[in-house]
């Protein structure tokens, strides 16, 4: 194909949407299809919100209408994600430009439940414009399907780039256990140190001693350090805010196990950059979580279940083989099924195949 090109709408700031599409730029994809990305979404105010969605869907507009792309690739959530990129998705179908929707969103099936009828229709009618809708794993397509049976679905999955295994702490060395994400209730933030209170109690356990437990991201970070100080776990527990792609990576080469106990996932990016480390993964068997650290990549425990999360970690941190074992077998799946080589090849002929779907019907 000659000077094909792909047109893309999300965002560039914290989240998995924004670290997948940076993960994506520097595959080939990028230059094979000369992607480009129009930001259509930004964290702040309200008004800053609308702003970013009229500045750059009026830019979307004008490189739709100017260069006529191949395909259009539209990463979505939920909710008002949604309805911003459902308006997009529109646009580009009165333009006859193919259309790819990736959901991204962990409560999508949440989203559509909630909503009126006259809006589940809307959304309904949004999905079967697309020509393809990408969903990141077998569960979350099951979901899409049941919401629209006759929209054609592609289970793509997020995309990491393996680093190494990771080296476990010399004798002595306390277990570095991390938090990534946007800490809150959804991704179980507090149930986490509800958790470690209990392990601290324990005095091989606690100030330190057999591990240390460090919480970054974004979203309730003054209310997280309060509850360390209630929980008298400063000797053991760090906050940090959110950190640059290069710090998380740093944080990540110098733990041993990443937890994330959320109440609901897709697939979430901090889970594949620590099994692409080699980390032992806890985290709760929900949305996507199954389908990647299932089958002995990982312990899954009850999103809610205190005592259960408490004796996850306990297992992990005191048993030295158990949590080599986990870790090679995640970092063996990352390799085998969420390659970026492989990942952006998947991306490669799904946009050859509905890019020479439109040139059919346009010669028709």
């Amino acid at each position: 194909m000659v000077d094909q090109s792909a047109l893309w709408a999300g965002t560039d700031e914290g989240g998995g949407i924004a670290t997948y599409i940076r993960v994506m730029q520097q595959t080939p994809l990028w230059a094979q299809w000369n992607i480009r990305h129009i930001v259509t979404h930004r964290d702040g105010s309200v008004a800053a919100k609308i702003w970013a969605f009229a500045r750059g869907g009026a830019l979307f507009i004008f490189e739709l209408l100017r260069s006529r792309p191949n395909v259009v690739h539209l990463h979505s959530a939920s909710d008002t994600s949604f309805i911003r990129k459902g308006i997009l998705l529109w646009a580009s179908w009165f333009a006859s430009v193919p259309v790819v929707m990736h959901i991204h969103g962990a409560n999508f099936d949440e989203y559509y439940a909630k909503s009126s009828p006259m809006v589940q229709a809307v959304i309904r009618a949004t999905l079967f414009r697309a020509n393809a809708v990408v969903a990141l794993g077998e569960s979350r397509a099951a979901s899409l399907r049941n919401i629209a049976p006759t929209t054609r679905i592609s289970v793509i999955p997020n995309a990491v780039r393996p680093v190494r295994r990771r080296v476990q702490p010399g004798l002595g060395k306390p277990v570095h256990v991390v938090f990534l994400g946007r800490i809150g209730e959804r991704k179980g933030t507090f149930r986490l140190l509800d958790a470690w209170a209990e392990l601290a109690v324990d005095p091989d356990f606690g100030a330190g001693k057999s591990a240390i437990l460090t919480l970054a991201g974004d979203g309730e970070v003054e209310q997280a350090m309060h509850r360390v100080g209630q929980l008298n776990l400063t000797d053991s527990v760090e906050v940090r805010g959110w950190l640059s792609e290069d710090e998380v990576g740093h944080l990540l080469d110098n733990a041993q196990v990443l937890v994330l106990p959320s109440r609901n996932e897709g697939q979430p990016m901090a889970v594949l950059e620590a099994m692409a480390r080699g980390l032992c993964v806890v985290s709760s068997g929900v949305g996507g979580l199954p389908e990647m650290i299932g089958g002995g990549c990982g312990v899954i425990v009850p999103p809610y279940d205190i005592e259960a999360i408490a004796s996850a970690l306990r297992l992990v941190v005191h048993d030295h083989e158990l949590r080599a074992r986990y870790g090679a077998a995640a970092y063996t799946r990352a390799v085998s099924q969420f390659d970026v080589d492989t990942v952006w090849r998947q991306l490669d002929a799904l946009y050859r195949e509905v890019a020479s779907n439109r040139v059919e019907s346009v010669s028709k």
